[in-house]
């Protein structure tokens, strides 16, 4: 049997691909996907309409822009889409913002593909949605033995993370995770569930949800002893050049977290925001910040440092 041509247009997808044995069917990319090194090489698909340097609040503002216009942020290359002839193109439902739609990718393969791939739009509400996603695109590969492997895999590896939490931790902060600074947003989805496994207990996110916009009002009478701080689409370098906006606000200096020296910038883009196999670093890096007499995976310095 011919080995699937497949499409990936988000950066997780590239990864559970790459992860299910399948990194060599791979002919295109979208423009944000960087891992596994090399996959760069790929013809890249995807193009953002709109200009992201600058800070998070110039961004969200040209963002909602688009969006209230009703448009798309991203544009699919159709000529190059039908050049490739895809089996398989992998695309998300989940967030409008984050890479292109289904809709939008449809109405591309409408315009420019007389036969219609197999199009597999991952929707990652939830940590549990995130290795229903894997298993769908292993069956869309006809590899489902290989998906229900590889998710059994991730899942040990974190349950080990759960469990010596459960028997060891004494304490369990209170954690806020950061999504976007300006205007303030915190961590929901998968994040608050991945705080939970680390031993922390997340303070705004709810498991299963989007993301919620909060006010300084509320972050500062939530008083968080642990900030994390992973804006989605940001490294490190990125994220420490906005930092100061969040610092400026009235009351920083007196919040729990500050005065104990625990503020942790985390690399957003690499890790907080791939729902893909790297949620299990992920959750590494946070178990290691919330309790480093437990946990030293060598994640700091890459994945994360102390403002």
């Amino acid at each position: 049997m011919t080995a699937p041509r497949i499409v990936s247009l988000i950066p997780s997808a590239t990864e559970i691909v790459c992860a299910l044995g399948f990194r060599d069917g791979l002919v295109g990319r979208s423009h944000e996907c960087d891992y596994p090194a090399g996959v760069e090489a790929l013809p890249a698909l995807t193009a953002s309409k709109l200009d992201l340097e600058g800070t998070s609040y110039e961004i969200n503002q040209r963002v909602l822009a688009v969006v209230q216009e009703g448009l798309s942020v991203y544009r699919v290359d159709g000529p190059l889409l039908r050049q490739l002839a895809p089996d398989v193109v992998v695309t998300q439902s989940q967030c409008e913002v984050c890479a292109v739609s289904r809709a939008e990718l449809e109405a591309t393969v409408g315009r420019f593909l007389d036969r219609p791939p197999a199009i597999v739009s991952l929707e990652p509400n939830g940590l549990a949605d995130v290795w229903a996603d894997m298993r769908r695109v292993a069956d869309a590969l006809d590899a489902s033995e290989q998906g229900r492997e590889l998710v059994a895999r991730l899942c040990a590896r974190m349950d080990g993370i759960r469990l010596k939490v459960a028997k060891f931790a004494t304490d369990r902060p209170r954690v806020a995770t950061v999504e976007w600074i300006d205007p303030l947003m915190a961590g929901g989805n998968w994040m608050p569930e991945l705080v939970a496994m680390a031993g922390g207990r997340e303070l705004f996110g709810t498991a299963g949800a989007h993301s919620p916009w909060i006010t300084w009002d509320a972050f500062r009478t939530a008083d968080p002893e642990v900030i994390l701080i992973p804006p989605c689409g940001f490294d490190i370098a990125q994220t420490k050049a906005e930092l100061p906006a969040l610092a400026a606000q009235p009351g920083w200096r007196e919040l729990s977290a500050v005065q104990a020296g625990r503020i942790y910038i985390c690399d957003g883009q690499q890790y907080f925001n791939r729902p893909g196999p790297r949620v299990v670093e992920t959750l590494e890096i946070i178990a290691e910040i919330l309790h480093p007499m437990l946990f030293d995976f060598g994640h700091e310095g890459s994945g994360w440092v102390r403002l």
